[in-house]
Protein backbone atom coordinates (compact mmCIF):
# COMPACT_ATOMS: atom_id res chain seq x y z
CA UNK A 1 0.00 0.00 0.00
CA UNK A 2 1.54 3.24 -1.20
CA UNK A 3 2.08 5.84 1.91
CA UNK A 4 0.21 8.88 1.96
CA UNK A 5 1.70 12.75 2.01
CA UNK A 6 0.58 16.14 2.43
CA UNK A 7 2.67 18.70 1.08
CA UNK A 8 3.55 21.83 3.03
CA UNK A 9 4.93 24.46 0.98
CA UNK A 10 4.12 28.36 -0.06
CA UNK A 11 5.71 27.96 -4.11
CA UNK A 12 2.65 26.31 -6.16
CA UNK A 13 5.27 25.62 -8.39
CA UNK A 14 7.23 23.47 -6.26
CA UNK A 15 3.64 21.89 -4.67
CA UNK A 16 2.79 20.97 -8.30
CA UNK A 17 6.39 19.66 -9.14
CA UNK A 18 6.83 17.00 -5.77
CA UNK A 19 3.45 15.83 -6.07
CA UNK A 20 4.15 14.65 -9.84
CA UNK A 21 7.44 13.16 -8.61
CA UNK A 22 6.49 11.49 -5.46
CA UNK A 23 3.15 10.22 -7.51
CA UNK A 24 5.74 9.00 -9.96
CA UNK A 25 7.97 7.21 -7.06
CA UNK A 26 4.74 5.45 -5.81
CA UNK A 27 3.50 7.54 -2.99
CA UNK A 28 -0.45 9.15 -2.49
CA UNK A 29 0.03 13.07 -2.76
CA UNK A 30 -3.47 13.57 -0.73
CA UNK A 31 -3.24 16.95 0.09
CA UNK A 32 -1.25 20.41 0.32
CA UNK A 33 -0.94 23.21 2.25
CA UNK A 34 0.49 26.97 1.53
CA UNK A 35 1.60 27.45 5.68
CA UNK A 36 2.03 26.48 9.00
CA UNK A 37 -1.20 26.97 10.19
CA UNK A 38 -2.73 25.26 7.16
CA UNK A 39 -0.86 22.34 7.30
CA UNK A 40 -2.20 21.96 10.76
CA UNK A 41 -5.46 21.79 9.92
CA UNK A 42 -4.72 19.60 6.48
CA UNK A 43 -2.95 16.89 8.61
CA UNK A 44 -5.35 16.48 11.39
CA UNK A 45 -8.23 16.07 8.63
CA UNK A 46 -6.19 13.72 6.19
CA UNK A 47 -3.91 11.74 8.84
CA UNK A 48 -1.18 11.13 6.20
CA UNK A 49 1.97 8.75 6.91
CA UNK A 50 4.16 11.44 5.86
CA UNK A 51 4.32 15.30 6.10
CA UNK A 52 6.82 17.11 3.66
CA UNK A 53 7.70 20.42 5.25
CA UNK A 54 9.11 23.53 4.03
CA UNK A 55 10.93 26.00 7.00
CA UNK A 56 10.53 29.39 5.04
CA UNK A 57 6.75 30.06 4.68
CA UNK A 58 4.82 33.64 5.26
CA UNK A 59 3.00 33.74 8.55
CA UNK A 60 3.43 30.23 10.83
CA UNK A 61 6.79 28.77 9.82
CA UNK A 62 7.73 25.61 9.79
CA UNK A 63 9.86 25.46 12.79
CA UNK A 64 7.07 26.88 14.46
CA UNK A 65 4.61 24.73 13.02
CA UNK A 66 6.56 21.13 13.21
CA UNK A 67 6.46 20.93 17.16
CA UNK A 68 2.48 21.96 17.05
CA UNK A 69 2.13 19.22 14.39
CA UNK A 70 3.93 16.74 16.36
CA UNK A 71 1.54 17.64 19.19
CA UNK A 72 -1.59 17.48 17.03
CA UNK A 73 -0.54 13.86 14.95
CA UNK A 74 2.05 12.56 17.11
CA UNK A 75 1.43 9.40 14.53
CA UNK A 76 2.87 11.10 11.74
CA UNK A 77 6.28 11.33 10.28
CA UNK A 78 7.45 14.81 9.43
CA UNK A 79 10.42 15.73 7.11
CA UNK A 80 11.71 19.18 6.51
CA UNK A 81 12.39 19.76 2.71
CA UNK A 82 14.10 23.62 2.74
CA UNK A 83 17.12 25.31 1.62
CA UNK A 84 18.42 26.58 4.59
CA UNK A 85 21.13 23.66 5.92
CA UNK A 86 21.69 26.27 8.79
CA UNK A 87 22.93 24.37 12.11
CA UNK A 88 20.37 26.49 13.97
CA UNK A 89 17.61 25.37 11.85
CA UNK A 90 19.06 21.69 11.64
CA UNK A 91 18.83 21.58 15.13
CA UNK A 92 16.11 22.98 16.40
CA UNK A 93 13.90 20.91 14.12
CA UNK A 94 15.70 17.87 15.42
CA UNK A 95 14.51 18.91 18.93
CA UNK A 96 10.95 19.36 17.66
CA UNK A 97 11.11 15.62 16.30
CA UNK A 98 11.43 15.77 12.58
CA UNK A 99 12.30 12.66 11.20
CA UNK A 100 14.33 13.90 8.36
CA UNK A 101 15.94 17.04 7.30
CA UNK A 102 16.61 17.36 3.52
CA UNK A 103 17.95 20.42 1.29
CA UNK A 104 16.21 21.22 -1.43
CA UNK A 105 19.66 20.87 -3.66
CA UNK A 106 18.85 16.85 -3.39
CA UNK A 107 18.28 15.13 -6.68
CA UNK A 108 14.54 14.30 -6.98
CA UNK A 109 15.33 10.24 -7.28
CA UNK A 110 17.20 10.95 -3.96
CA UNK A 111 14.26 12.60 -1.55
CA UNK A 112 11.80 9.58 -3.05
CA UNK A 113 14.12 7.40 -1.61
CA UNK A 114 14.95 9.34 1.63
CA UNK A 115 10.90 9.28 1.86
CA UNK A 116 10.72 5.53 1.74
CA UNK A 117 13.44 5.24 4.23
CA UNK A 118 11.37 7.05 6.62
CA UNK A 119 8.08 5.40 5.86
CA UNK A 120 10.15 2.24 7.33
CA UNK A 121 11.29 3.56 9.96
CA UNK A 122 14.17 5.25 9.34
CA UNK A 123 16.26 9.12 9.82
CA UNK A 124 16.74 10.97 6.42
CA UNK A 125 19.11 13.26 6.51
CA UNK A 126 20.96 14.81 3.42
CA UNK A 127 24.67 14.72 3.23
CA UNK A 128 25.85 17.86 3.87
CA UNK A 129 23.15 18.13 7.06
CA UNK A 130 24.63 14.37 8.37
CA UNK A 131 28.22 16.06 8.09
CA UNK A 132 26.76 19.24 10.43
CA UNK A 133 25.16 16.65 13.03
CA UNK A 134 28.39 15.00 13.27
CA UNK A 135 30.52 17.87 13.93
CA UNK A 136 27.69 19.15 16.51
CA UNK A 137 27.79 15.71 18.47
CA UNK A 138 31.76 15.70 17.64
CA UNK A 139 32.06 19.33 19.34
CA UNK A 140 30.76 17.45 22.58
CA UNK A 141 27.23 17.82 22.25
CA UNK A 142 27.07 13.64 22.69
CA UNK A 143 29.24 14.21 25.66
CA UNK A 144 26.50 16.61 26.79
CA UNK A 145 23.62 14.75 26.38
CA UNK A 146 25.20 11.60 28.72
CA UNK A 147 26.33 9.26 25.91
CA UNK A 148 29.93 9.22 25.16
CA UNK A 149 31.37 10.32 22.20
CA UNK A 150 32.53 6.41 21.26
CA UNK A 151 28.80 6.04 20.99
CA UNK A 152 26.94 9.33 19.97
CA UNK A 153 29.73 9.09 16.79
CA UNK A 154 27.96 5.81 16.04
CA UNK A 155 24.47 6.47 16.17
CA UNK A 156 21.89 8.89 14.64
CA UNK A 157 20.61 11.53 16.68
CA UNK A 158 17.04 10.35 17.10
CA UNK A 159 18.96 6.63 17.99
CA UNK A 160 20.98 8.67 20.58
CA UNK A 161 17.69 10.14 22.16
CA UNK A 162 15.90 6.48 22.48
CA UNK A 163 19.06 5.02 23.98
CA UNK A 164 19.22 7.43 26.57
CA UNK A 165 15.11 7.23 27.40
CA UNK A 166 15.88 3.49 27.64
CA UNK A 167 18.41 4.25 30.11
CA UNK A 168 15.68 5.81 31.57
CA UNK A 169 13.80 2.49 31.94
CA UNK A 170 10.86 3.80 29.87
CA UNK A 171 9.53 1.37 27.69
CA UNK A 172 8.70 1.63 23.74
CA UNK A 173 4.98 2.66 24.38
CA UNK A 174 6.72 5.63 27.12
CA UNK A 175 9.49 6.11 24.57
CA UNK A 176 6.84 6.79 21.71
CA UNK A 177 4.69 9.13 23.62
CA UNK A 178 8.10 10.84 24.47
CA UNK A 179 9.00 11.31 21.57
CA UNK A 180 5.66 11.82 19.76
CA UNK A 181 6.63 8.94 16.88
CA UNK A 182 5.09 6.02 16.90
CA UNK A 183 5.58 2.10 18.75
CA UNK A 184 6.80 1.03 15.18
CA UNK A 185 9.40 3.78 14.83
CA UNK A 186 10.85 3.08 18.34
CA UNK A 187 11.57 -0.25 17.34
CA UNK A 188 13.00 0.14 14.26
CA UNK A 189 15.46 2.43 15.97
CA UNK A 190 16.14 -0.02 18.69
CA UNK A 191 16.89 -2.82 16.89
CA UNK A 192 19.00 0.27 14.57
CA UNK A 193 20.93 0.92 17.58
CA UNK A 194 21.36 -2.82 18.56
CA UNK A 195 22.60 -4.42 15.64
CA UNK A 196 25.08 -0.49 15.09
CA UNK A 197 26.39 -0.84 18.67
CA UNK A 198 26.92 -5.09 18.35
CA UNK A 199 24.99 -6.56 20.80
CA UNK A 200 21.23 -8.09 21.07
CA UNK A 201 19.18 -6.63 23.90
CA UNK A 202 18.54 -3.38 24.80
CA UNK A 203 19.97 -4.60 28.55
CA UNK A 204 23.21 -5.55 26.37
CA UNK A 205 22.72 -1.82 25.64
CA UNK A 206 22.52 -0.47 28.79
CA UNK A 207 25.52 -2.87 29.64
CA UNK A 208 27.50 -1.17 26.73
CA UNK A 209 26.39 2.34 27.24
CA UNK A 210 27.26 1.93 31.36
CA UNK A 211 30.92 0.51 30.16
CA UNK A 212 31.97 3.69 27.66
CA UNK A 213 30.91 5.71 30.62
CA UNK A 214 33.14 4.59 33.23
CA UNK A 215 35.81 4.15 30.44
Amino acid sequence: MASTIVIVDDHPLTREALSSLLGAHGFEVIGCASDGAEAIQEVCRLQPDLVLLDLSMPGLDGLAALPRLREAAPEREVVVLTASGTEENLLQAIRAGAAGYLLKTEPPERIASFLDGVANGEAALSGLVARRLLDQVRSGNGRGSGVPDAIATTLSAREVEVLLLLDEHLGTDEIAKRLFISEHTVRSHVKSLLRKLGVSSRREALEHLAVARAA
